[in-house]
């Protein structure tokens, strides 16, 4: 999985993977809790948005399968003796949510704007799974990543999938063009941390 095919404009820096390896305890935790925001995300657009059925349709299997990733990272922590510890804050995805969310206007803007954001959070973490894939020494953890970074692909494929559903592809291809560029400035400007996945 490429840069060029996740659409992101930044990579991540080289040195996150390995400071990331040498604090796999807190990657793990990190992890367990982004799995279970990324199904919480599924459920509140099918609340949302319960009258789009192609949404709901779509989003339900994904629920699932994020549950199911984070009972799987839980089992790698049970494995390791690691507690799940409590929630941290996620200051990449509070940037994305105070630099790209609009709090009024059209709700077909705001469903494409919700869509897009969860598409960029999964194509990242697509991103970051795909180093830690490639590059940790934990035989088990690299097969691991690399099962979920396909799983994070097929993900980010369907929000965009959806947002140019229900709105014109080039509106969509325009603000996707607008999130890629807001995210790869907070990239750029955050420290490079390896206790989160982002």
């Amino acid at each position: 999985m490429s840069l060029t095919t996740l659409g992101l404009e930044l990579p991540t820096d080289p040195r996150w993977v390995n400071i990331a390896e040498m604090n796999i305890a807190d990657i793990l935790v990190d992890h367990a809790y982004c799995e279970q925001k990324a199904a919480s995300s599924c459920i509140s657009l099918i609340v949302i948005y319960p009258d789009k059925e192609a949404l709901v349709d779509a989003l339900t299997p994904i629920v699932a399968e994020e549950w199911g990733h984070f009972h799987r990272v839980l089992k790698e922590l049970r494995k390791r003796n690691i507690p799940l510890g409590r929630q941290r804050k996620d200051e990449y995805v509070n940037q994305l949510r105070s630099r790209l969310r609009r709090s009024i206007g059209d709700q077909k803007e705001q469903l494409m704007d919700s869509l897009l954001m969860n598409a960029l959070i999964e194509a990242r973490s697509c991103e970051r799974f795909k180093l830690l894939s490639e590059h940790i020494a934990d035989e088990s953890l690299r097969k691991f990543y690399h099962e979920l970074m396909i799983s994070e692909a097929g993900h980010y494929r369907c929000f965009i999938e959806l947002a140019e559903l229900y709105l014109p592809a080039t509106r969509v291809r325009e603000r996707w063009k607008e999130f890629l560029a807001v995210e790869a400035d907070i990239v750029a400007k955050l420290a490079v941390r390896g206790d989160r996945i982002h």
